[in-house]
C-alpha cells in the first residue's frame, strides 16, 4: 500500500511503530487513514519480525489525533448522514476470534500482539478511540483529551460507552462522556485510564522502551494467550474463564519456552525465548 498518512518502522527488538502522519491537519482521522492504519496492523499481526505494536502521533506535530477531519464531517452534514471514506474490504486484523470483536478497533482486542498508545498530544473522538483500544496506554500529562461527541451533536462513538466504564469504573466514565469534557494525560493517569502520564517529547520513546522490555521478559506464547484471556474474560462466566486458564497451564508447561523460563528463575538471568 502506498502510504499516505501513517508511516511504519521495526526496530531489532522487534517492535514496530505506526505513525499517525498528518502533522499539518493535527493527525485528523480521515477515511484514508482508517484504511492505512487496519492495513498496517494487519502487517505487523502477520510479521514474524514484529512483536508489539507502538502507535504514535508525528512527532512534528501537537497532536496524537485530533478525532475527524474537519472538512469530511462538513461533508457528513451536507450529506445528511454518514460516509466512512473507506474501501471495501479493509483489512481485517483480529478478525474471526469471537463475533464481538468483529467490528472497528474492537478487533484488536482479537490480535496476538500487545498493542501501545503512545498519545503524545491532543486526542480527540476517533482519537480517543484508538487510544482506548490500546492494550497499554502511555499519554502526555499536559495534553488535552476529550470523548468530544456531545460538542457536535452526536453520541458516543465507536464503543466507547462500552469500554470507558471498563477502564475507569462507571461513576467516571458517565461523567466523562455525558459532559464530553476535556482533561489531560495527568488526570487520565489518576483516574486509571492512562498506565502513565510524561512530558509529550518522551512518549513515544518510553512506549517503545516498555514494549521492548515486555518482548524481552515474556514469550511470545504467554503474550498472546494472556491477551486472549483477557479480552475474552469479559464475555464469559468466571468458571469458564478458570477452566480455560487450566487447560493453558498444561498446553504452555509443554512449551520449550516454560523450560527455558524455570531454568532462566533458577540462574537468576532473563529468560532467552525462542
Amino acid at each position: 500500500m502506498d502510504l499516505k498518512t501513517t508511516s511504519f518502522s521495526v526496530a531489532s527488538s522487534g517492535v514496530g511503530t505506526i505513525t499517525l502522519s498528518r502533522p499539518e491537519r493535527h493527525n485528523a482521522w480521515t477515511g484514508r487513514m482508517h484504511t492505512e492504519y487496519r492495513w498496517l496492523l494487519d502487517q505487523a499481526e502477520s510479521s514474524e519480525k514484529v512483536r508489539a505494536i507502538v502507535v504514535a502521533g508525528d512527532p512534528e506535530g501537537r497532536a496524537f489525533c485530533v478525532g475527524g477531519d474537519s472538512e469530511a464531517l462538513s461533508g457528513h452534514a451536507a450529506k445528511g448522514g454518514y460516509d466512512p471514506g473507506t474501501p471495501d474490504p479493509l483489512a481485517t486484523p483480529g478478525f474471526g476470534v469471537r463475533p464481538e470483536f468483529d467490528a472497528k478497533f474492537a478487533h484488536q482486542f482479537g490480535m496476538t500482539k500487545p498493542i501501545i498508545a503512545a498519545a503524545n498530544g491532543a486526542a480527540a473522538g476517533v482519537g480517543l478511540a484508538v487510544v482506548c483500544f490500546a492494550d497499554i496506554r502511555f499519554m502526555a500529562t499536559d495534553a488535552s483529551y476529550t470523548t468530544a461527541h456531545g460538542r457536535i451533536g452526536l453520541a458516543a462513538e465507536y464503543g466507547l460507552a462500552w469500554l470507558l466504564p471498563r477502564l475507569v469504573g462507571l461513576t467516571t466514565a458517565t461523567e466523562i462522556l455525558l459532559s464530553s469534557r476535556k482533561f489531560r494525560g495527568s488526570e487520565a493517569k489518576a483516574i486509571g485510564l492512562a498506565n502513565d502520564a510524561l512530558p509529550r517529547d518522551e512518549v513515544v520513546a518510553h512506549a517503545q522502551e516498555y514494549a521492548a522490555n515486555l518482548i524481552a521478559h515474556n514469550s511470545r506464547a504467554s503474550l498472546r494467550e494472556t491477551k486472549r484471556l483477557i479480552y475474552t474474560d469479559l464475555h464469559r462466566p468466571v468458571n469458564e474463564a478458570v477452566e480455560d486458564s487450566e487447560k493453558l497451564l498444561n498446553k504452555l508447561m509443554a512449551d520449550p519456552d516454560y523450560a527455558e523460563g524455570i531454568k532462566a528463575l533458577h540462574q537468576k538471568r532473563p529468560p532467552n525465548f525462542a
